[in-house]
């Protein structure tokens, strides 16, 4: 197995604690040469489906390297470590659905093994603590050139976790769709493309209504936030290929009260 140049991290440690100097100071020691990329230590605590959309977001601009993932609310019980080979990389990481857009992203899974062989971990191993014990020193080993097949029972590809996201619904006028994510600035990202919009006959220019819980908004579509004015809510392509919602000058999240997993109703407003 190749080695790789690259390890790159993304968590919900956050930086206040010593957690992710932990993690990378373990595979530090076993991969010195790698060179260490963090992706985002911010993920809210517990959010694993932000934690996968940031990570599928961004594995497109990364170079090939091992990718770990730990936004692990069970750490401890049953769930699986696994790492998985898709395209140029593995990613190594709890199997609970964190990893499963990334896979997507990449391809999609051609091995993935479970983590077992303790002989490739720290000792001894925290219940609470298997970034630092488990996934960073698998990841170092893989960075090495340690076939993933050494560090445990062959999967199949089909039974990794996978977070399912609810299919758009598109018609003549209409969409009903569901927030991914709501980043730091608060722009709304939907699960829709933009040519989701044009099957429903929304371009930019259109003037659109959106509906989100039992409230009522009115919206542009447009191509960048300065085509609204200061204080009006823009339906956008954002720099991911993603539909979103953003306010220009604003915060669209807190005026639209919208969290992830929210169903959203876009009509075409009648002229």
């Amino acid at each position: 197995m190749a080695s790789f140049d690259s390890l790159t991290f993304i968590t919900d440690y956050g930086l206040e604690d010593g957690f992710v100097a932990a993690c990378h100071g373990v595979a530090a020691r076993i991969a010195p040469a790698a060179r260490i990329i963090d992706i985002t230590h911010l993920v809210q605590p517990g959010d694993v489906r932000r934690g996968a959309a940031v990570l599928a977001q961004t594995i497109p601009y990364l170079p090939p390297a091992v990718h770990v993932a730990v936004v692990d609310p069970g750490v401890g019980t049953a769930r699986r470590g696994v790492a998985v080979q898709a395209g140029d990389s593995i990613l190594v990481g709890p199997d609970n659905g964190l990893l499963s857009w990334a896979i997507d992203a990449l391809g999609g899974a051609e091995r993935a093994f479970q983590l077992t062989n303790g002989d490739l971990w720290l000792h001894p191993v925290s219940p609470t603590f298997h970034g630092r014990d488990i996934f960073s020193p698998a990841a170092a080993h893989l960075a090495e050139g340690v076939d993933p097949g050494q560090f445990g029972s062959a999967l199949e590809p089909a039974s990794l976790v996978r977070l399912d996201v609810p299919a758009p619904v598109i018609a003549d006028g209409f969409i009903r769709a569901h927030v991914l994510i709501v980043d730091r600035f608060g722009n709304v990202q939907l699960n829709l493309q933009a040519d989701d919009l044009t099957g429903a006959g929304i371009e930019p220019g259109t003037q659109v209504e959106i509906e989100i819980g039992l409230q009522r908004f009115y919206a542009c579509a447009a191509t960048t936030f300065a085509d609204v004015r200061a204080g009006d809510i823009v339906l956008y392509e954002d720099a991911y290929g993603n539909v979103a919602l953003a306010i220009n000058v604003g915060n669209a999240a807190e005026m639209l009260a919208a969290k992830a997993g929210d169903s959203v109703g876009i009509a075409v407003r009648p002229r």
